[in-house]
This record gives C-alpha cells, sequence and structure tokens, in this order.
C-alpha cells in the first residue's frame, strides 16, 4: 500500500475508487488508504467514504459477512482466526461478531472440524507415534488454523468414540 500514484483531483479519485470497490467487497481502511495513495487530502477521503457508503459501493458489514464466508468455507479457518484477521483490518467489532455469528452454522462448523481431525489424524504417521503424539499433533493443527480448543477437544473425543466404536 506504499505505492504512490501520481496525485488525482478528487472527482478523478472518486471514479476511481469506486471501481474498485465495485470489483470486490472492501473495508473502510482499505479505501482510506488506496485513497491517500492517490494523493487526496484527510478531509476529501472522509468526504468520499461517506459518499461511497451512501451509495452502497462501501458496506462494512457486506465485507465482514463475505470475508468470513470466504475463509471459512474455502481455506477452512476456525472463528478465532477470522476474527484476528478481521481485527488487522479494523473492521468494528459489532461487524466482526454479526457476520461470524450469522455467515458460519455451527453444524457446518463441527462437520467441516470433523472431516480436518480426520485427514490430519491418518495423516500423522500411525508406526511413529503414540496416541497422545497424534491427538496433541492434531490439536494443535486444528488450533493453528484459528478453532477453539474447548470445540476441538471434544470433537477430537467424539472422533476417536467413532474410530474405536468401528473398529470393535
Amino acid at each position: 500500500m506504499n505505492k504512490r500514484y501520481r496525485t488525482l483531483t478528487p472527482e478523478q479519485a472518486y471514479v476511481k475508487i469506486r471501481h474498485f470497490c465495485a470489483f470486490q467487497e472492501r473495508t473502510h481502511q482499505e479505501v482510506k488508504m488506496k485513497l491517500h495513495s492517490y494523493g487526496i487530502g484527510w478531509t476529501e477521503i472522509g468526504e468520499i467514504a461517506s459518499k461511497l457508503i451512501e451509495e452502497g459501493f462501501l458496506n462494512e458489514e457486506r465485507f465482514a459477512m463475505a470475508f468470513v464466508g470466504g475463509k471459512f468455507r474455502i481455506k477452512q479457518w476456525g472463528r478465532k482466526k477470522i476474527e484476528q484477521e478481521l481485527k488487522k483490518k479494523q473492521v468494528s467489532g459489532y461487524n466482526i461478531r454479526l457476520a461470524l455469528r450469522d455467515a458460519i452454522d455451527l453444524a457446518e462448523y463441527e462437520k467441516t472440524m470433523l472431516k480436518i481431525i480426520e485427514k490430519k489424524w491418518f495423516a500423522i504417521k500411525p508406526e511413529t507415534d503414540s496416541m497422545f503424539v497424534k491427538k496433541s499433533k492434531t490439536q494443535a493443527y486444528l488450533y493453528q488454523r484459528g478453532f477453539e480448543q474447548d470445540l476441538i477437544v471434544k470433537l477430537i473425543n467424539k472422533f476417536l468414540d467413532e474410530l474405536n466404536s468401528q473398529s470393535v
């Protein structure tokens, strides 16, 4: 974002930033930094941002919903990691909570976690690792992906119960 463009007039910047916002959902911070890189002053940036919000080109709630949905469904990130990334992008706490609540179904979340657990469990070499090591490696992997510790423990135990009932 340190890239400097030639200085644009506020009108030129407005037209250009509309295309920028129409291409994909953006945060308020991204738009402000992009306008600043066009050489626009902070007063005009606020005015342009307000106009974009009024016209529906800039909507932080919509951005948060799209971000949460994409990171969960495509990258299979957990809520903690998604929340952290949204905070880095300076999305409001209210919009983060709203998006995490509405964009991720709990049943789908747990189903995804179980798939990840199964995939990771069988990827760990069985002859070299004990049950304890496999369990701790799987927990660490899920925690790294942003899943909640209590849910990790619960679902790993559920997975192991199902695994044991199949082998009996």
